[in-house]
């Protein structure tokens, strides 16, 4: 394997009308894609058929979460180099993981955050900017990082992130997770302006008020454990 060599993960679920074209679009620029089916009814598994793409599959939904820490366990027995989360729904830009891995190709950093904020949004509903915006005052509370962003998909680890963060939080709670454990096991982090597109799949596939309540109480939970 190249010592360069970028590996994406892809969950996904019942994303059969945009898996297609999204792994195309991350197929342009990473060595390797690994799709995490979880547990998808539709044809999901059959169009995310590439050559840079190996499939793995849940039997039953277990979650985003779970979907990567799946992922994530398949690449470290592959070790890349530079390893990126990328959402199944078609919301994220392929044209900008070179910006995304370039920190960790130079060096600067164990993680990257991509952020929305920084960035630009096409479409945003104006509650999921305020949940969102919530999210950041939750995260600097409870994990004590500042950031603009803190539930985005789009992400890229090193070596040493990717051996050393395990997901936990089976659904959404699993993005204040990771940021809580680059605090725990001082990871360097930096955040990088990304796009986000919403359309009308996307916001029916989004975060809804009862699932933002739930990945707060998961979360106090965990720290009160």
């Amino acid at each position: 394997m190249s010592k360069k060599l970028v590996a994406a993960v892809i969950p996904a679920h019942n994303e059969a009308l945009k898996i297609k074209k999204v792994i195309e679009s991350v197929a342009k620029y990473v060595d390797l894609i690994v799709l995490v089916d979880d547990g998808s009814t539709d044809s999901t598994l059959e169009s995310a058929k590439h050559p840079k793409a190996i499939t793995l599959q849940h039997c039953i939904n277990l979650g985003q979460g779970a979907a990567i820490q799946t992922g994530f366990d398949y690449l470290k027995k592959i070790n890349p180099e530079v390893t990126i989360t990328f959402d199944a729904d078609g919301q994220f830009l392929g044209e900008e993981i070179p910006r995304m891995i370039e920190p960790i190709l130079k060096n600067q950093a164990d993680v990257v955050l991509g952020s929305r904020f920084l960035g630009k949004t096409i479409n945003m509903p104006f509650f999921r900017k305020f949940v969102l915006k919530i999210g950041i005052f939750f995260t600097w509370i409870f994990s004590e990082i500042k950031l603009t962003d803190t539930h985005n998909g789009f992400r890229a680890l090193n070596k040493k992130a990717l051996h050393l963060i395990n997901i936990s939080q089976d659904r959404m709670a699993h993005a204040s997770e990771i940021i809580d454990q680059i605090k725990r096991k001082k990871l360097s982090y930096v955040e990088v302006p990304v796009t986000v597109k919403y359309n009308l799949q996307s916001k029916k596939k989004g975060q809804k008020n009862r699932h933002s309540i739930n990945i707060f109480i998961d979360l106090v939970s965990k720290k009160l454990n």
